[in-house]
């Protein structure tokens, strides 16, 4: 690894600090159940879990952005979600030594999600997280792939952008990383879709498993 270790961690949060995809997949088989349809497989709607609620209603219906339909089936998602979003959730468990280790030392960490701070609040708060700033879709007018977000999450941890790292499952996450002049890193683990080579991804590392990471950050 050919990266300094950074000051600050600030990690995307579906799919790559925690595992949401089993929580967002319950409400989106209740959508396709409120519809008559039966449940799509986990691995289905998992890789599509970082594309957000839009996407998951396509996944569900066949129903577009511009589908008249679609903004109500994305309420009744969302409503079903936001009814239980820390059931089966979990931190990544190789993550959880992670952030004990790397906050033992006194260093900053934080969470840059484009997930609706309606959600992302009660999950991090339910999960026992702390980080030490939480950026959400809905606190900027602008999210990720813009580097904005990025930008203030290291102003309000008080390190230079230059000295974070910013670790996600998505290739906007990488571009976030890049125009905010920060480490990228990529991890393999997330929500993958079946096409996706994220070693393709405009990333200074890449790692395969969540071990690898913690191993990287934390020497063991």
């Amino acid at each position: 690894m050919s990266s300094p270790l950074p000051s600050a961690l600030l990690f995307d949060l579906d799919g790559t600090l925690v595992d949401t995809a089993p929580d967002l997949a319950r409400a989106t088989n209740a959508l396709r159940a409120h519809h008559g349809l039966s449940a799509l497989p986990y691995p289905v709607i998992r890789a599509q879990v970082s594309n957000g609620g839009s996407a998951l209603v396509t996944l569900a219906l066949g129903l577009d952005k511009a589908h008249p339909e679609h903004q109500a089936a994305r309420d009744f998602l969302l409503a079903a979600y936001g009814e239980a979003v820390a059931v089966d959730s979990r931190v990544f468990p190789p993550l959880e030594r992670l952030l004990a280790g790397w906050s033992g030392t006194g260093r900053p960490w934080g969470i840059v999600t484009n997930k609706p701070r309606a959600y992302a609040a009660p999950l991090v708060r339910e999960l026992g997280l702390a980080p030490g700033t939480l950026l959400c879709a809905d606190d900027l007018p602008v999210k990720k792939p813009d580097p904005a977000p990025l930008h203030e999450a290291a102003r309000r941890l008080a390190v230079a952008a230059t000295a974070c790292w910013y670790i996600g499952d998505h290739v906007r996450d990488m571009q976030a990383a890049r125009a905010a002049g920060m480490t990228a890193v990529a991890v393999g683990y997330g929500y993958l879709e079946e096409e996706d080579d994220y070693r393709q991804w405009p990333a200074d590392l890449w790692f395969d498993t969540a071990e690898a990471l913690v191993a990287a950050l934390l020497g063991h």
